[in-house]
This record gives structure tokens, C-alpha cells and sequence, in this order.
């Protein structure tokens, strides 16, 4: 499974070895290679229709399957000059050194003594407060225009905490852009170009949903080089890439740091996807890419316009999926649904009387898949909306009127619990895989996990020494022998698994572990 930086992450450019990464802003390229991006024919400004491909049927060769493109060069010629390189600065003022704190470098003339001395200075000399000017730092990154007064879409991580934003298109006209709003959960940003008298080319967002196999064409600024157009194909959708609930494309396409933020087209000259993350060992293009698909764009575009945020339902738990041991821990048929790990303190699920360990099927009349599904299922809901969520609660269905809040700035509204340290005196329970001891004296509840089996379940669900139990099948324990009482009554259920909750750490999650028989 692709590990997977968090786009709440908005400058996080990096990645593990082999893993997907943002697409890093990319700094300024060398003048030469700007002014070879910036050349071309001047564009007067003058009124121009919406981009749209016209049909070329002389460009064109017939297949089994329909007429295939010989060339892309009459769509990328209406396009394209709706794309824009975005160049930002960042006033960052640089760490300062112990040893350089409060020592202020002056403005020497050349031919004074001292001023080579000065000049040759290690940079973390004269910066902060009272040393030396800040070095603004600069990056560039792309984005398209969608309407005609001069709205335009990039990433949200391309101009995270920029003070000065720039827009240029491919014929070299540059104007300084606005930020409107952004949206860290779906890594899309909204500006507006500065100049009220000018009209500009734009290009639509596409209603319809690509194929896997369609056409693709991204048409974006790599490394700073200016408006550069790469093809390839859809390669799939509803990519997770564990950015949150929503799903993403994946594009064969060239991608490339400063691609960020580009538009990826599809044969009728409409935007099917915003491209925001590459899977790569070496942070190049690998031919994997993934992008913001058109349709959650256009929520997001229409929000963020509007208002300059985007609000969303709350329902103000932690989720995890059901699977099939889960299930058979909560005597449900089916392995679906999303269950309860944690509930937030004073959030909607909390004052509705949601409580952890229920297993969420139901919101409306729409049936829940599994964690992510019901992610974006509150997420569409309107904050204030008043939801049926239909819980599995003690072997039975119970329907439960929740009032959704307002989805939170804040990545984890959940106050960390601190971890418990375990006690000598140990029991083994083999059953589980598990040799348990009871936690310190004066702690909080709890049993310790001293020892796993590597061969049992519970080592293959990742459970290690150093876990606590809190629960087992919704009942608190405090003692190993509250793990034996809790293993009896499952099998008294007939329960082929048992539901623990687990605390790892400052995190809690609830992990169904399969019983073996005593012999066993």
C-alpha cells in the first residue's frame, strides 16, 4: 500500500524512499531557460471564447475502436493559453545562530577594509531581529484559468504561505493574483488575477467522468521551464492515496515538481483532473501521477468563490473499517460499515449518544461501505444538517438523530491520553495470543500487553508489548482476569473473534482478534 503524506501537509515535498510525494513548488529557473518559457506570439487581450477542442477529423486515424488522434497539437494550441506559471515569495526570515544573535552587519562600501570581511560572513549571521535583511524565498509552481475575469485554480500547496503571488502566461503577460480561499482537505486553492479591464482565456471544468484508458494531456511549469504539455493515459480511478476520504486519478502523463497545481485535459479540451501528487523512488517522474478529480474540484471552486472556505459536515468521531474478523467480533452478518474507535469530546456524535465500538451502517437512507464512504457521505452533508445514522450496537440495530457541526480547522480535535507503563505480575492468555499484566498503580484503566506470540492473530493485527488493553467487547477492564471474564462471554456468544480496544501509544483503535482453541 502506498504510504502517503498528508495534504494538510501543504509544503511537505519529500517522502520516504519509494513513496509518493507532493509535487515540490519548484524554484525559479535560470533566466536563460525563463526566457526561453516566456517566448512566443503576443497575446493582446482582446476577448476570447471558453477553450474548446474543435474536431479535426484530417488529424485523425481510424481503429476497431473509434478514430484515434494523430497529433495533439490543435488541441494544445486552444488550451494552453489558459495555463499559468505561478510564482510565489515567502518572507522568511532564516534561524539565526547563537552565536550571531544580535550582531548587525552594516552597509560597508566596497572599498572600505572591512567589507569583504562582512560580506564573506556564514549567512546565519545578520538574520532575525536586528540582523540583516530576510532573504525572501522563492518557488513556482502552475494553475488554469476557469472563467473569463480571471479565477484560477493551482494547489493549495504551491502558495501556502505566500506574500506575493504572480501569475504568467505562456506569451509572457505576468500579473500579480489574489488569494480567494483555499481547502487543505482536497490541496486546492482559488486566486484571482489583479487586472478588472483585461479578459482571459479559460477553460472548463468537465461534467463527465474519464475512463480508464482516455487520453490525458497535462499541460503544467516542471522545474520552472515555462508551459510544458505531456500526454499519456488514465490509468485509474478512485485512487486512495491516504489524503483523506476523497479519491483521486492516476495519469501516466510526465508529472514533474512545478507541475503542481497543473491542468490535466482530456480530448474535448476539458479539465478532468488538478494534478497535486506523484508516486516516485526518486522523486522524478515515474509515470505514476495523481490528480484532483474535475468534479470535487468544482465543489470545492464554487465554494471557495463564494465564501473563501469550504464547509463540511462533522460528525466528529474516529473511524476505522470493518473487516470480516470485526465483524464476527460484533455479530455482524457482513463485513461493511465503518466502526466507532473514539468519539470527540462535545462534538455531534458525543451529544447524539454515539459511542465507541458502534458500527455506523446507515446515514439516511444511504448504506455505508466502509470508513472512507462515510467520510465523504458527512462531508457532502451541509454543517447543521440533522442525519439518521443507523448503528449495530449490542447485537442489535438502533437509528440514533445526530445534528452535524462544522468540520474543524484543527487536524485531530482529540486530546492525547498518556501512556500507561505496565506492572510486573503477568497472565498468560493463550487463547489470544497475549500474556497480559496490570498497569501501574494509580493509573488509569487498563491492562498491558507484556508479551505477543509472533505466531497468533493478535501479532498479525500489530499488537506488541507495550499496548493497552481498555476494553474488551465494550466492557472496561482493569485487571487480566477482566480479559479472561470478556473471553469467556464471546465464546459463550459463539464469537469466532473478540473486539479489543486498543491504546498504542497516544493513539486508540479497536482491533477484532480471532480465538483459538485452548488445545490450539
Amino acid at each position: 500500500m502506498l504510504d502517503t503524506p498528508r495534504i494538510a501537509a501543504s509544503d511537505n515535498t519529500g517522502g520516504a524512499k519509494g513513496g509518493p510525494v507532493r509535487l515540490r513548488r519548484a524554484p525559479v529557473a535560470a533566466s536563460a531557460l525563463a526566457g526561453l518559457a516566456a517566448a512566443g506570439m503576443f497575446w493582446s487581450g482582446a476577448e476570447v471564447p471558453l477553450a474548446h477542442a474543435e474536431a479535426n477529423t484530417a488529424a485523425t486515424i481510424d481503429t476497431p475502436y473509434g478514430r484515434a488522434p494523430l497529433s495533439f497539437a490543435d488541441l494544445v494550441e486552444k488550451v494552453k493559453p489558459s495555463v499559468v506559471s505561478i510564482s510565489v515569495v515567502n518572507d522568511v526570515a532564516g534561524k539565526v545562530a547563537e552565536r550571531g544573535k544580535g550582531l548587525t552587519i552594516p552597509e560597508l562600501p566596497e572599498d572600505h577594509p572591512l567589507h569583504d570581511f562582512f560580506k564573506n560572513l556564514p549567512k546565519e549571521f545578520g538574520q532575525g531581529e536586528g540582523g540583516g535583511r530576510q532573504r525572501p524565498v522563492q518557488a513556482q509552481g502552475s494553475g488554469f484559468v476557469v472563467s473569463e475575469d480571471g479565477y484560477v485554480i493551482t494547489n493549495n500547496h504551491v502558495i501556502d504561505g505566500a506574500s506575493k503571488i504572480q501569475v504568467q502566461f505562456d506569451i509572457g503577460e505576468k500579473y500579480d493574483a489574489k488569494l480567494v480561499g483555499t481547502d487543505q482537505r482536497t490541496d486546492i486553492a482559488l486566486l484571482k488575477i489583479e487586472n478588472a479591464k483585461t479578459t482571459f482565456p479559460a477553460v472548463r471544468l468537465s461534467k463527465k467522468d474519464p475512463r480508464v484508458g482516455d487520453w490525458a494531456l497535462a499541460v503544467g511549469n516542471p522545474f520552472g521551464l515555462g508551459g510544458t504539455v505531456t500526454a499519456g493515459i488514465v490509468s485509474a480511478l478512485a485512487r486512495d492515496i491516504g489524503s483523506g476520504p476523497y479519491d483521486y486519478l492516476q495519469i501516466d502523463a510526465a508529472v514533474n515538481r512545478g507541475n503542481s497545481g497543473g491542468p490535466t485535459f482530456n480530448l474535448d479540451g476539458e479539465v478532468i483532473g488538478v494534478n497535486t501528487a506523484i508516486y516516485s523512488p526518486s522523486g522524478g517522474n515515474v509515470g505514476i501521477a495523481f490528480a484532483v478529480p474535475a468534479k470535487t474540484v468544482n465543489e470545492v471552486f464554487e465554494q471557495l468563490k463564494k465564501g473563501g472556505s469550504v464547509s463540511r459536515g462533522w460528525l466528529g468521531v474516529k473511524i476505522q473499517n470493518v473487516d470480516d474478523d470485526t465483524a464476527a467480533s460484533l455479530g455482524l452478518t457482513e463485513a461493511r460499515g465503518a466502526l466507532v474507535s473514539e468519539v470527540t469530546s462535545g462534538g455531534p456524535a458525543a451529544a447524539a449518544g454515539i459511542k465507541a465500538q458502534d458500527a455506523i451502517l446507515q446515514v439516511n437512507a444511504d448504506k455505508i461501505a466502509d470508513s472512507r464512504d462515510l467520510a465523504r457521505k458527512i462531508a457532502e452533508l451541509s454543517p447543521d444538517t440533522t442525519v439518521d445514522v443507523k448503528v449495530w450496537r449490542g447485537n442489535e440495530e438502533k437509528v440514533i438523530k445526530v445534528k452535524l457541526g462544522l468540520f474543524p480547522n484543527t487536524a485531530d480535535p482529540m486530546k492525547p491520553v498518556d501512556e500507561q507503563k505496565p506492572a510486573p505480575s503477568t497472565l498468560d492468555l493463550s487463547q489470544l495470543g497475549l500474556t497480559l499484566m496490570p498497569a501501574r498503580s494509580g493509573d488509569e484503566q487498563g491492562v498491558v500487553i507484556a508479551e505477543v506470540d509472533p505466531s497468533s492473530d493478535a501479532a498479525e493485527k500489530g499488537l506488541k508489548p507495550g499496548d493497552i488493553i481498555l476494553e474488551v467487547s465494550g466492557d472496561t477492564v482493569s485487571d487480566p482476569n477482566d480479559v479472561v471474564t470478556g473471553v469467556k462471554k464471546a465464546q459463550e456468544l459463539k464469537r469466532s473473534a473478540i473486539l479489543l480496544h486498543i491504546k498504542s501509544g497516544d493513539q486508540k483503535r479497536l482491533v477484532a482478534v480471532q480465538l483459538k482453541d485452548k488445545k490450539g
